[in-house]
């Protein structure tokens, strides 16, 4: 059964409205009166770099079966889980985005920096779209809505081209809080460099383990292996999830509650949710909807690593609590 969502003064402001601020509580921008970004699929052609690097990525990952150990194996499942819920969910999504908790300077950057290792872009373009997303969700002007076909949301819709006035733009509208951090935009700028360092560093490592096959056995699975996989589990997201399972409130969009994405994204997929109440921290609002990231911020709220999580839906459940 669905539940009607309480009017937006009872609630967290929704992103169909609003671009959410950082965790440090800047300011918010209005979207309201700002023209659908997009008119069609493709305006500027494709993005062969975005096109190149995530071939790129696919092809190396194709070497697996040549260069397994169970070390590198270990690797990959401690990064995926690494990059994909701590960078991706509790990071770029949860923090950066909604900011649905606050946290010190330090733990900031280090999730600016876990959440590049995803390989799914800086966080200001992350943040930005992301935000474009919930102001446009499954309506003309949604970067990946899968009303425009399946694989376009999944993947097909990295393959946009953009000229860099465009990109800096496109910062600028929807992650002018992010602009105004120049340590973000330093680490934005790093994105690339880093995924190198991140190869050297695990063939280091590896070499000094078990000589070279251990070591490029590490590279294959702990970059390019678990590269593919976190981008294709973050993308299940946007495809799946706003395709198939079932809903909880009536929300403007497609959001689903899907099961299989929310245990491999980390609680993710309890999209409905989250697009119902987008401040909110804990995205899975049933006792069966197991939310792996939310229940790592509450241990870092017990630490005093992060403060005012939001894990409420309105401000009456909030004095409730």
């Amino acid at each position: 059964m669905s539940t009607t969502l309480p009017p937006k003064s009872e609630s967290e402001p929704l992103p169909d409205k609003v671009s959410q601020a950082d965790g440090a509580g800047n300011a918010k921008i209005n979207v309201d009166t700002m023209p659908t970004p997009r008119d069609a699929k493709l305006p500027n052609g494709i993005d062969w770099i975005n096109v190149g690097w995530l071939s790129a990525l696919h092809i190396g990952a194709l070497a697996a079966p040549w260069f397994f150990s169970w070390s590198a194996l270990g690797v990959t499942v401690f990064l995926h889980w690494l990059c994909g819920s701590v960078g991706i969910c509790l990071g770029f999504h949860r923090y950066f985005t909604h900011a649905g908790f606050k946290t010190s300077a330090p733990i900031k950057w280090a999730l600016g920096l876990i959440g590049g290792f995803a390989g799914e872009g800086s966080v200001l373009d992350w943040v930005a779209t992301h935000r474009e997303h919930h102001a446009f969700s499954d309506l003309d002007g949604d970067p990946h809505s899968p009303n425009e076909g399946a694989w376009w949301s999944h993947m097909l819709w990295l393959a946009r081209a953009k000229t860099p006035a465009q990109l800096q733009g496109h910062r600028k509208r929807w992650a002018p809080d992010l602009l105004r951090d120049k340590s973000l935009v330093w680490i934005s700028y790093a994105f690339l460099p880093t995924h190198f360092v991140m190869g050297g560093v695990l063939y280091g490592i590896g070499y000094w383990i078990g000589g070279t096959p251990v070591a490029i056995s590490w590279v294959v699975w702990g970059v390019f292996v678990r590269l593919v996989l976190v981008l294709h589990t973050t993308w299940f997201v946007n495809s799946a999830s706003h395709m198939f399972g079932y809903r909880n409130y009536e929300t403007t969009d497609d959001s689903r509650n899907c099961w299989w994405v929310g245990l491999i994204a980390y609680g993710e997929g309890w999209h409905n949710n989250h697009h119902a109440y987008p401040r909110m921290a804990k995205h899975g609002h049933k006792w069966w909807e197991f939310d792996a990231t939310y229940q790592l911020i509450r241990l870092l709220r017990v630490t005093g690593l992060v403060s005012d999580v939001v894990d409420y839906r309105s401000h009456e459940e909030k004095k409730i609590a």
